[in-house]
């Protein structure tokens, strides 16, 4: 099964939005600098994945192409805003498990 790059774009905005909304900009509209910082560098990866439509889940790919420090920015992203998802964007976390649970 074929993951749609468009969706897991989808997904990683989302995670990124609402870590940054409670983790840093309270008040304001859109991300903050370090937060747009770290999606353009996410959307790049995923552009450029050497897999393309096949592209697994990073958690199960061979290929660990972020740097280090945005490897452990992402994470603790994920980690915050993963066991939110499901109350937020049901359907995108739905998939993801699925996907994550299925798929090579």
């Amino acid at each position: 099964m074929a993951f749609s790059k468009s969706l897991e774009e989808k997904t990683v905005s989302a995670m990124i939005d609402m870590y940054c909304r409670d983790k840093h900009r309270q008040e304001q509209d859109g991300l903050c600098e370090k937060c747009s910082r770290l999606l353009a560098y996410t959307l790049e990866r995923i552009e450029k994945c050497p897999f393309g439509e096949k592209k697994p889940v990073c958690a199960k790919c061979t290929v660990h192409c972020y740097k280090a420090e945005m490897r452990e920015e992402i994470r603790r992203v994920m980690r915050y805003a993963g066991p939110r998802m499901l109350y937020e964007k049901p359907l995108l976390t739905l998939r993801y498990v699925y996907r994550k649970a299925f798929t090579s």
